[in-house]
């Protein structure tokens, strides 16, 4: 059975891959790979955290008796590895759940702004609009050199949103706009338009002082 860790979990108990800990602590993807035949073991190795959990099940039987005595089929996995299929196929199907390919066919939030910079809660709102939807398309409104407010062009921009939605990649895609100031529909037009609310401090977050964090004529 192998173990893919990608968020940050704190340490529990001793039988936990310490290791494991150290590299998703920095934001880094942990790959564990061991036998671990009970319920009891697996839950250990769970303690801290949830897992993407593969269940390498190409054999009927391993090499120890003691150890095929004492498995316990994964209640809980979200990939298992059969013996039809190469390494390749299975490595496949495995990206394809870890990281998937944006899909513009399937039902997308549409998030519009100038992310001058993109803050914590531009992250937050587009999360909770994935969390809705399933993905997003973030379209970023082309202001880059208007005036003050607008320091940043659209690649700064782009790699900033990647990097702070990397945890979601391949369920939004950032796309350059003109610079929008008015939206008009018509009526039955197969959408919804909403406002999503968050707490007041997110809510709260300005642009402005960010971006006067991010200056060097302070």
């Amino acid at each position: 059975m192998s173990s893919v860790r990608g968020q940050h979990r704190q340490s529990a108990a001793a039988f936990r891959p310490w290791l494991c800990d150290q590299v998703v602590r920095v934001g880094c993807f942990a790959i564990a790979d061991f036998i671990c035949p009970t319920r009891v073991t697996r839950e250990e190795f769970m303690h801290g955290g949830d897992a993407f959990v593969i269940w390498v099940g190409r054999i009927q039987a391993g090499a120890f008796e003691d150890t095929n005595r004492m498995f316990v089929p994964p209640e809980r996995f979200d990939l298992r590895v059969t013996a039809n299929g190469s390494p390749e196929y299975w490595a496949e199907q495995a990206m394809t759940r870890l990281r998937p390919v944006f899909d513009p066919k399937k039902p997308t939030a549409l998030f519009i702004g100038r992310y001058q910079p993109f803050h914590d809660g531009h992250r937050a709102l587009i999360v909770e609009g994935l969390r809705r939807v399933g993905q997003a398309c973030i379209a970023v409104r082309n202001t880059h050199g208007n005036d003050d407010k607008n320091p940043f062009d659209f690649e700064y921009v782009r790699s900033r949103i990647e990097h702070g939605l990397r945890e979601f990649e391949g369920l939004f895609t950032v796309v350059p706009l003109p610079n929008i100031m008015h939206i008009f529909y018509g009526r039955d037009v197969g959408y919804v338009i909403e406002r999503i609310e968050l707490d007041l401090s997110t809510e709260n977050i300005s642009a402005t002082e960010v971006r006067n964090r991010l200056s060097k004529s302070q």
